[in-house]
């Protein structure tokens, strides 16, 4: 199954994409010790190794693309962010391809609180 989902973040696509990429970051809103480098090719992990994957195609404050693993998939689950500038606010496009049935669900909650809407919560705190 596929997700689409849009958020805007008050904060400059500089400060999303880092929350997005950096270990350190990654750790302040998610609560977890992360594996992550904004480099094509990197093997991530996140939430203990809930969520691994590899970095696909980086573009600095612009776009990530990466691919998530599932255990033995047919079909590659395929993570695209885009970052857009609207203002003071970044637009965060996301595309989730290739969701497994039985974690759909989870998969979508988990976007909508616990990442983005996580980043969000640091971001605009301040």
């Amino acid at each position: 199954m596929n997700f689409k989902y849009t958020i805007d973040i008050t904060a400059d696509p500089e400060e999303v994409f880092t929350a997005l990429t950096n270990p350190f970051q990654i750790e302040l809103w998610s609560g977890y010790p992360a594996e992550m480098k904004a480099e094509e090719g990197f093997v991530f992990s996140l939430w203990e190794g809930d969520i691994c994957g590899e970095n696909l195609e980086v573009k600095p404050n612009h776009l990530l693309v990466q691919e998530w693993f599932f255990g033995e998939t047919d079909q590659r689950s395929i993570v695209t962010i885009k970052l857009k500038k609207d203002g003071s606010r970044t637009r965060v496009e996301l595309e989730h391809t290739n969701i497994p049935d039985e974690v759909f669900e989870e998969i979508v909650e988990g976007w909508k609180e616990y990442y983005l809407g996580s980043i969000k919560g640091l971001l605009e705190m301040y």
